[in-house]
């Protein structure tokens, strides 16, 4: 079973389109295979933008939600070997 700890939350709440996206990636690029991310956007776009990204890579957007008008994504670090 996989773990459901946050292993980084990356704040990109009040950025502008393509500034979530990047953020999610740095952010990616800073855990380990497997830990999970959180990113917190407000830009509308980043629904449509984290998406597409994460069906095209090896990584799994676990859960999205929006509440108040902040968007949150949980998405885990896929494997190298994948």
């Amino acid at each position: 079973m996989q773990s459901t700890k946050i292993s980084l939350t990356v704040d990109a709440r009040d950025l502008t389109c393509p500034m979530p996206l990047l953020k999610a990636k740095q952010g990616l690029n800073n855990v380990a295979e497997r830990e999970l991310i959180c990113v917190l956007a407000t830009d509308v776009n980043s629904t449509k933008d984290i998406a597409n990204f994460v069906s095209l890579t090896r990584h799994e957007l676990v859960e999205q939600t929006e509440s108040d008008g902040v968007f949150k994504f949980l998405i885990r670090k896929g494997c190298s070997d994948k």
